[in-house]
């Protein structure tokens, strides 16, 4: 029986110095974030801050007046709800959106890139293939309930007073606001 109750104790002791050796294996934080907007529609997660890539693009193609292949990309919005009037009809399911950014020169539908790269700027084009104007709304986009997608493209052009384009890294950057009627 002693023999027994030593045993126990021994395993007992093992498996809380077992247990203490495993408590600080790693630890961490874990961190949510978002913010809470007023609109019918949510932007889904990951579509709210966006990285699209326009590739390698040849100076050539610029300086002979080509422009980079468009390169899609959306906002999706998500969880789409609209308030009825009393016909029942749903009230703020049209959508505009407007980007806003640094612009070339003179030219409000090209955003200006910066880095190693110049003489070339971003045009952003919507689903009809006609450029966007930084600081104009686009044309309303009626949504439907639960989720939407509204398209987009961008591409790369030279700007029109310049010789040639420069070769290295660029960066273009935008805004976007919604604006829902």
């Amino acid at each position: 029986m002693k023999i027994s109750k030593i045993a126990s104790a021994v395993v007992l002791t093992m498996g809380v110095a077992s247990f203490a050796a495993q408590a600080d294996q790693g630890s961490g934080k874990v961190t949510f974030w978002g913010s809470i907007i007023d609109a019918p529609c949510s932007i889904k997660n990951g579509y709210g801050d966006q990285r699209i890539e326009l590739g390698q693009i040849s100076n050539t193609l610029l300086d002979n007046g080509g422009i980079s292949t468009p390169r899609p990309f959306n906002i999706e919005l998500e969880n789409c709800s609209f308030e009825k009037d009393a016909s029942g009809n749903p009230l703020y399911n049209t959508v505009t959106v407007t980007f806003a950014g640094g612009n070339v020169p003179n030219d409000m539908s090209m955003l200006a890139i910066t880095s190693q790269a110049a003489g070339a700027g971003v045009r952003i084009q919507d689903t009809s293939g006609q450029p966007v104007t930084l600081l104009v709304p686009t044309s309303g986009r009626i949504l439907g309930i639960g989720d939407n997608s509204l398209k987009f493209a961008a591409y790369l052009e030279k700007i029109a007073s310049v010789t040639n384009v420069t070769p290295g890294d660029f960066e273009a950057v935008t805004n976007f606001t919604l604006a829902y009627q």
